[in-house]
């Protein structure tokens, strides 16, 4: 199944429902929190083994690590240059074990919450070599299956889809489509391709130990949650505002590339709205935090927290303008801020839900 969408820029401007009503409750960080400076440069992903410890991939190192508020240390698994682990690229936990995906080494690499090593698991041939991103409780593993790109990058106007497998990975059943990437073709010296809109906007989807999978759609505007029965259950459209890309978030962007490669970043194709949110993470519980997109110029991040009903229960908000939420427990988030020698990784507690909640 291919699902084609129409322009970024009509599916975002279908999507946004007026300015953010102000009668939503709303709840702030309270700071500070317990923080473990790391010497990453990014911490893509990240989840709790529980007593205060969190696995985290750091790409940019080769290497994966327990950070422990308790002790305030970062134990490195597997140690450097041993060959456990070469290219991590993303963690999930399952009880107390803590499941790495490295795909230089084609396996996930399993270890114990005291950082000792408990087996691999090999990349499944049926799926080009593909990791799991997840497993639930019943030991089904979920993967996430792209399309392949092709040369001229026109593969990515497919949808991708989430796999689920046994755990003797002997069959694997799609259970839920991502909606495309918002890709426009571009014609330069080298020929025609396709390439996504920068600032454009992506499905985010996780696992619930009970096996439900929730897909958090951006330009659709909503949550949607598919039960391990099959059941498939749409929360209603969130209210959002209109977020025009300015010139300063396009200087921002470019500058992230080094000087002499800007010239050819600035040719790519760029969305004129950006999209409701830009990341999604949730709780164990299934409430799904929306990281709000934002203007250039504002100092804190917002999430829409979403109630496992679906609706928009309430707005969170983390007061600095570079940390962001990229974990979390039923009590506890992790938040990564860069910080000139690093990321700086914070445990803080998670605001209680508001007694008055919306009508």
């Amino acid at each position: 199944m291919t699902f084609r969408p129409l322009a970024g820029a009509l599916l975002l401007a279908a999507a946004c429902g007026g300015s953010e009503p102000k009668e939503w409750p709303q709840v702030t960080f309270a700071l500070p929190p317990d923080t473990v400076l790391t010497r990453y440069v990014n911490v893509p992903d990240a989840a709790a083994l529980g007593g205060g410890r969190w696995v985290v991939a750091a790409p940019e190192f080769n290497e994966a690590a327990i950070v422990d508020f308790t002790t305030r240390t970062v134990r490195v698994l597997g140690g450097r240059g041993d060959g456990e682990i070469r290219n991590p690229y993303g963690v999930f936990v399952v009880g107390d074990t803590a499941f790495i995906a490295d795909w230089a080494l084609r396996r996930l690499t399993l270890w114990s919450a005291e950082g000792q090593p408990g087996g691999t698991i090999a990349a499944p041939d049926a799926l080009r070599g593909l990791l799991p991103s997840g497993r639930d409780a019943a030991g089904n593993y979920y993967f996430l299956v792209k399309p392949p790109p092709g040369r001229d990058g026109g593969g990515n106007r497919d949808s991708a889809a989430v796999v689920r497998a046994p755990a003797d990975l002997a069959r694997f059943d799609t259970v839920a489509r991502l909606s495309p990437l918002d890709m426009a073709e571009v014609e330069d010296r080298s020929g025609r391709r396709f390439e996504r809109r920068v600032f454009s906007g992506e499905d985010h989807w996780g696992l619930l130990a009970d096996g439900t999978v929730w897909v958090a759609r951006p330009y659709q505007n909503y949550v949607m949650r598919r039960t391990a029965a099959g059941e498939e259950r749409h929360g209603p459209r969130l209210p959002d505002r209109v977020i025009e890309v300015t010139w300063t978030d396009r200087d921002h962007f470019l500058l992230e590339f080094p000087e002499d490669q800007r010239a050819a970043a600035e040719m790519l194709p760029w969305s004129p709205l950006k999209p409701p949110f830009e990341n999604a993470v949730a709780t164990p519980g299934g409430w799904v935090w929306l990281e709000k997109s934002r203007p250039a110029v504002d100092s804190v991040r917002t999430y829409q927290v979403i109630a496992p009903s679906g609706a928009l229960s309430h707005l969170a908000v983390y007061p600095s303008r570079q940390g962001r939420v990229i974990a979390l427990t039923d009590s506890l988030a992790l938040v990564a801020e860069q910080f000139r020698e690093g990321v700086r990784l914070m445990q803080v507690a998670v605001p209680p839900v508001p007694q008055a909640l919306p009508r």
